[in-house]
């Protein structure tokens, strides 16, 4: 289902302007839609009183929790069933942040990722993206919403933007803590600029080797590390958001000298900052993920020579932390579902 359908199904039950935002209002935050100072009596018209079990019923449906996995980190991976049988993931991390999924599988084919394995399955509308924070909202505060789980956003780009929207006007985050990532796509750079909500960007970075990034990111657009960070920094300085670089870091692969040079001369005097995120081990792939000294001493050596660098604990890695691996394990065994927490 499409946000934009969900409102034409309230326009058509008698909503106007101002009924439409208290319905998607309640909806997007997770709260009963008899929530609030006014009652539902007094302000909504009869004609959406009745169809708004329905209308309720059927959103419910979008989206339920097959599995919880929490992890000792604070994280909660969820493996979350949608109205067809299909299965993606979402992952409520510490301090109010949630990951959550904008395809089945994903095109791209990332040689480090368990999600693009069997390819893109199909296209998640946006209230099906919405509705992943509302099962997180029913679990804990959700105050930053990070389009970086199963699938590539500039794929699926329309229904994304519509849901950001949403999630940017009623579901009350905070535009700067809307995050869409990407590979590098042209359509994110002329689209984000255009938008009533626009949300800070992470790009998916990972070598500044032309060579490496083809063959870590075989189906990315071929854009060099140059152009991405050249179309990055001219959206970062439009939005006053700092782009978020994202270097996933594989033992042997891109955690050496060579590529520390590489990124100080990309991203020096650049308004961003690069995170150092330690690759999540994959069954099957042969990728390694270097020790926690190393990649400190990669951190600090690139924070000393002037770039604003973090490392990142990896969220779950008790828990099939990296993206697409509950799902995968979930196919091979069958799942019970979750109950809710309310």
């Amino acid at each position: 289902m499409r946000i934009s359908e969900l409102r034409q199904r309230l326009r058509a039950a008698g909503a106007g302007p101002s009924h439409e935002f208290r319905v998607l209002r309640l909806w997007s935050q997770a709260l009963p839609q008899d929530s609030g100072r006014r009652r539902v009596e007094d302000f909504l018209p009869r004609t959406l009183r009745d169809a708004l079990p329905a209308i309720e019923a059927e959103l419910d449906g979008l989206a339920r929790v097959a599995s919880a996995h929490p992890g000792e980190d604070g994280s909660e991976r969820l493996l979350v069933a949608l109205a067809d049988g299909q299965t993606v993931e979402s992952v409520l991390l510490p301090r109010g942040g949630l990951c959550i999924s904008s395809q089945v599988g994903c095109a791209v084919g990332c040689g480090f990722c368990m999600t693009g394995r069997d390819g893109l399955l199909r296209q998640l509308g946006s209230a099906e993206m919405v509705a992943q924070v509302v099962l997180a909202r029913r679990r804990r505060d959700v105050r930053k919403v990070v389009f970086m789980g199963m699938g590539e956003p500039a794929h699926n780009l329309d229904e994304v933007l519509e849901a950001i929207d949403l999630l940017g006007t009623a579901g009350k985050i905070g535009h700067k803590n809307l995050v869409l990532s990407t590979v590098g796509d042209p359509r994110v750079f002329e689209r984000l600029p255009q938008q009533r909500v626009k949300p800070a960007l992470a790009l998916s970075l990972h070598t500044t080797r032309p060579e490496l990034r083809e063959r870590l990111l075989p189906r990315a657009p071929r854009m060099t590390a140059a152009d991405l960070v050249e179309r990055g920094e001219a959206y970062a300085r439009a939005s006053g958001y700092p782009i978020q670089y994202q270097w996933t870091l594989l033992e042997g692969v891109n955690d050496g000298e060579d590529e520390v040079e590489g990124v100080v001369q990309l991203l020096k005097g650049k308004y961003g900052v690069l995170n150092l995120i330690p690759y999540n081990r994959v069954d099957g792939l042969d990728f390694r993920r270097p020790s926690w000294e190393r990649a400190a001493d990669m951190a600090r050596t690139l924070h000393r020579r002037g770039i604003l660098t973090k490392l990142r604990h990896s969220a779950g890695q008790d828990v099939d932390g990296g993206c697409g691996q509950l799902r995968a394990r979930s196919i091979e065994q069958p799942v019970t579902f979750a109950p809710s927490p309310r």
